[in-house]
């Protein structure tokens, strides 16, 4: 991929931030951006593939597409990756991983998929030079992308390696904690600007309050990463990558003025967020108190709170509504003047928060599916329940 031509992309991200994702590409230079299911396809260089994997918070890979073809058997596949010119990006003391996604196709296991995929490349390799490249499914020389919908195959190689939600900065976690793609597209979905205070009174390990600091400082999404898939290809470029990065460094706020702060009532639990702010560099931007929310008081005359409570499928609470009635109350007693976000998978139960959403959004927090809710709150007004 020469640096000057344009090339066709693919950056996948959570279900919901796809609207997300388009406007941070569209802000790195990306052009004729589309939105697709879990993802979005867009036009750009070499830099753009890289800007993509350092620069877009809501990108969890940026794929490039090399190969499409059409499959009527499944010995058509065979043959059609076997035909392809692999050489070009792999030599035989190189290493390569495939995944494989199918829909509507000729194939029904999407891992077998995958093992046909690969005995075809490294059968052109044997038949080649006599010698073939071996598998290594954790850190892959190339990463492939095999894609199948109806008779339609698009194999991509994976420009990010392991997964952009694997910022480098969470050293720590709690039992259940929120993918740091899906929290940076949370603050971005409830409009937060550094202007304005952000809370975050169930912070478990920190991942919400560390993506608001790290956008507030205008900080790369992977700036804590050392390496990339496309680090590995045979046309990396060292010079492009380093001025990448420094033109990114050079837009870095150093001394933001925000006011972010983060509870929870666990010592341990604040303890592995006050280790994993450290290690971001960000504790002169985040504050963390160890307190329950039903004790808590405001930080701020006002501002924006982006909590995620416990899931009950994950974290067993003792009882859900109650749980959730809490919340409501806390938010209707303490916090007049905020706009309060909840996610939540327990769709039954954060109805009786008994607040009307002013937005409500659906996304994915791995498997579960979870809704997103804003509440206006005002004091002695606007409290009615809400049924979905």
């Amino acid at each position: 991929m020469p640096e000057n031509n344009t090339s066709l992309m693919i950056a996948k991200t959570i279900s919901g931030l796809e609207q997300v994702l388009k406007s941070e590409l569209e802000g790195i230079g990306a052009v004729n951006t589309e939105v697709m299911n879990r993802s979005v396809s867009f036009e750009g260089d070499k830099a753009c593939m890289y800007k993509a994997n350092y620069l877009c918070p809501s990108a969890l890979r940026i794929l490039l597409p090399v190969h499409v073809f059409e499959i009527n058997a499944q010995e058509d596949f065979y043959k059609a990756i076997k035909e392809f010119p692999w050489e070009e990006h792999l030599d035989t003391d190189s290493t390569l991983a495939v995944d494989a996604v199918i829909s509507y196709t000729v194939f029904t296991n999407s891992q077998f998929v995958a093992q046909k995929a690969k005995d075809a490349i490294v059968d052109r390799f044997r038949e080649k030079t006599g010698k073939r490249p071996s598998v290594d499914l954790e850190n892959p020389t190339l990463r492939i992308n095999v894609h199948l919908f109806k008779s339609t195959c698009t194999v991509s190689l994976d420009s990010s390696g392991q997964s952009l939600h694997k910022r480098g900065y969470r050293k720590q976690t709690g039992i259940a904690p929120l993918n740091e793609v899906l929290a940076s597209g949370l603050i971005k979905l409830s409009g937060w600007d550094a202007s304005k205070p952000l809370l975050d009174p169930m912070c478990g390990s920190g991942t919400i309050l560390i993506e608001a600091a790290m956008l507030a400082s205008a900080m790369p999404s992977g700036y804590f990463r050392y390496e990339y898939g496309f680090m590995k290809w045979k046309d990396f470029d060292q010079t492009l990558w380093e001025q990448v990065k420094s033109d990114a460094a050079a837009v870095i706020k150093r001394n933001p003025r925000t006011n972010i702060t983060g509870f929870d009532k666990s010592v341990m639990v604040l303890k592995k967020a006050v280790e994993n702010v450290g290690f971001a560099g960000l504790e002169r931007l985040i504050y963390l108190k160890r307190i329950a929310f039903e004790d808590s008081a405001p930080p701020s005359a006002g501002g924006v709170i982006i909590m995620n409570p416990p899931y009950d499928e994950r974290i067993q609470l003792d009882d859900s509504v109650e749980f959730y009635q809490m919340i409501g109350n806390v938010l209707k007693r303490k916090y007049s003047g905020y706009k309060a976000w909840v996610i939540s998978s327990d769709l039954e139960a954060i109805k009786f928060i008994g607040l009307k959403p002013s937005k409500k959004y659906t996304v994915f927090n791995g498997p579960l599916e979870c809704r997103f809710h804003c509440f206006d709150l005002y004091e002695g007004k606007k409290t009615s329940n809400f049924t979905d």
